[in-house]
Order: structure tokens, then sequence, then C-alpha cells
């Protein structure tokens, strides 16, 4: 299983220290959201013994601007995550087969539809569901924010959109073990199951992108190599 976070200089703390702390929690790798950050990836994982996978988070205004953003980030990154929360923007996101992850869908003015999660199924396009906000918040803005949590758990669960799961920490305090999140899932009426294939979703993208990312790579199914016959 797998989280994703955000980094120094965005986030609080460096992805070493993430990488620790993840370890110790139980996580076999963490994706970094944060463009900026920097870090050595093998040495991290000669260290704690945890995969560090480079992403970037884009936040755009608009469909135009994510497009632009998207075409230059998706060479270099292994994970690309576009933050929603505006209708406009969710529904590029999930209409982009460059575009892993739709993050925040319904922050700010956002909504997810029925319409928004066939087209998540269709491009495969992963719908965050982000427990930050019941972790970190009290009163009614966790009531609201379970609230939507269900709203949008019962979409993706009806019409089968890929998901994943994240605390969405900016700090290494912010990080919580997979247990903790499968409690948050169960408020919102996801199975531990459920939580736990919404943690290694994250790895999955991880492993099939970097296959993409590889110079054998040229589609799906069709690698470039060395191949011999058996005799």
């Amino acid at each position: 299983m797998y989280e994703a976070v955000h980094a120094h200089p965005e986030g609080e703390a460096t992805v070493a220290r993430f990488a620790r702390t993840a370890a110790e929690q139980g996580y076999d790798g963490i994706v970094v959201r944060t463009r900026e950050a920097d870090f050595d990836a093998d040495a991290i994982r000669e260290e704690y013994g945890v995969d560090v996978a480079a992403g970037v988070e884009i936040r755009a205004d608009d469909p135009g601007s994510a497009g632009g953003a998207v075409g230059n980030f998706r060479p270099d990154f292994t994970v690309v995550t576009l933050r929603g929360g505006d209708d406009a923007l969710n529904r590029f996101a999930v209409e982009s087969d460059r575009v892993d992850v739709l993050s925040r869908p319904m922050a700010g003015r956002g909504e997810f539809n029925h319409v928004l999660a066939k087209a998540a199924a269709e491009h495969g396009t992963r719908v965050e569901f982000d427990f930050g906000p019941v972790l970190r918040s009290t009163g009614g803005d966790r009531v609201r924010a379970l609230s939507d949590l269900r709203k949008l758990r019962e979409i993706v669960d009806h019409y089968d959109a890929p998901y994943v799961v994240s605390a969405n920490a900016r700090s290494h305090l912010q990080l919580r073990a997979p247990r903790e999140l499968r409690a948050v899932g169960e408020a919102i009426g996801f199975s531990a199951e459920r939580v736990a294939a919404g943690l290694a979703e994250w790895d999955a993208i991880v492993g099939t992108n970097r296959r993409r990312l590889s110079e054998e790579f040229i589609a799906p199914g069709v690698e470039r190599g060395r191949y011999e016959e058996e005799r």
C-alpha cells in the first residue's frame, strides 16, 4: 500500500521524513505530489525500505491551463494528479487519459455526479477519497466532510469508477496508518477491504506508469526488447 503526500517546500516535512514515518506505519511506498520536492529515491529506499515515486498535483484555473500543464508534466512525472473542486476541472480530469487522479473533487464549488463517474470509469481516471478533512476538522466541518465522502462513495460504487484513498498529508504528523484510514472508511460505508484497495491503487498507478515511461515501452502490450525462440 502507498500514500500520496505533499512534501517540502509545499508541505512541512521532507520526503525522507515522510518515508520514515510511512515505513513505521506499514506502507510500502509514497507518492510525492510536490513538483519541487528534492529527494534521492535510491537512498531513501536503502535506508527505510520505502519506494518513492515522483508526482505532481496540478492546480489550474480552467481546463485550458490544466491541459497545458498536463502536457508539460506528463513526460517527467510518474503520477499526475489534478486538483478539482470546480465542475469544469472535474470534467476535464475524468475525460483525460493523461490524468491519473482527480484530487479533491468535491472541494469548493465542485460536484461529482453520474456523468463524471461514467467518464472516470471509461478513461481510467481515479477519483480521490480525501480523508484529510475528516481527520483534521471538528464539529460541523467534519460532519459536512463525512457527508460529502458518503455521497462520493455512493456514486463511485454505483458506476464502478476507479479510486484512490489518502489522508492528503502535508506533514509526517498528518500521516495515518492504514488501520486508521480503514476506520474513517467504515464511517462512510467503505469496507476495510475497499479502503485497502484504494491505498493499493497508488501502487498500481506507479507500476503501470513506470513501465510506460521506460525506454522499452511502445504501446500497451508492446515493448521493445530482445526475444529468442525456444528450441
